[in-house]
């Protein structure tokens, strides 16, 4: 559902229609938990939905940056060094995985799901911006959750070259080091 109705959050962002925004934002990012309980109650988990979730993953959350960027210009303007950063590491840990796996992979560590949580509630606090303290607070936020994006793409690096091709639900790192010395 966040690949087939992400181009309308577009539409309403580009046609200023705020509300109708952040209201389907909110519903559109909130499917991505419940698609997941979902799979995991009825025990449902694919290999076709890991993918499709990755692929739904990058879509949403790269839309989420230009949607920080059109609701939060000058937070966005203020991190532009730390953003080029995260684009590269981004790109990077898929060069990586290419290289050492074959194949691109979206590791879904615990640190890289809690930044898609961050993510998802900086855009919504970018909606109100338009509050100066909120956008000072939106600007920190940003670095902040930028930061928490290298260390989990860095583990992410590692990780590919350390293990190779691993569940994309691994945990961590720790958790991988843990079953090797079991």
């Amino acid at each position: 559902s966040r690949l087939v109705f992400l181009p309308l959050l577009f539409v309403f962002i580009i046609k200023d229609m705020r509300l109708a925004f952040l209201i389907g934002y909110i519903i559109l990012g909130s499917t991505d938990y419940f698609d997941g309980l979902i799979a995991r109650k009825f025990n449902q988990k694919t290999d076709l939905g890991k993918t499709l979730d990755s692929f739904a993953d990058i879509f949403f959350y790269v839309s989420s940056a230009y949607f920080l960027y059109k609701l939060a210009p000058a937070s966005i303007a203020a991190n532009k060094i730390m953003l080029i950063a995260f684009f590269i590491l981004f790109g990077l840990s898929f060069v990586v995985s290419a290289i050492w796996c074959k194949k691109p992979i979206m590791m879904h560590t615990s640190l890289l799901r809690l930044n898609g949580i961050l993510v998802y509630f900086l855009v919504i606090l970018a909606y109100f911006s338009f509050n100066p303290i909120i956008s000072i607070i939106t600007t920190i936020a940003i670095a902040i959750v930028l930061v928490i994006y290298y260390i989990g793409f860095i583990e992410e690096i590692i990780i590919f070259i350390k293990y190779g091709e691993v569940d994309p639900d691994t945990p961590s790192i720790l958790s991988l080091m843990k079953n090797k010395e079991d």
